[in-house]
């Protein structure tokens, strides 16, 4: 059973909304999203986890680019 079935609330500052996605802490601290715990795995809800994406969206082409070469 993993941490979203349990029941994980959104680790965002202020947030109190059901997690949707578990994420690397380390992969969420760069976004500019301010985050409340100290764990390896940081949860987010619908409305971060879109945030994240945007603000990630590039980084992620560019990595998926890496292996999409042959």
């Amino acid at each position: 059973m993993g941490i979203i079935a349990k029941g994980a609330k959104c680790n965002v500052t202020g947030c109190d909304k059901d997690g949707m996605r578990s994420l690397t802490t380390s992969k969420v601290e760069g976004t500019g999203l301010s985050i409340s715990t100290s764990s390896k795995r940081t949860v987010l809800c619908k409305e971060h986890y879109k945030e994240w994406k945007k603000a990630t969206k590039e980084d992620r082409d560019v990595e998926r680019a890496r292996f999409d070469r042959f």
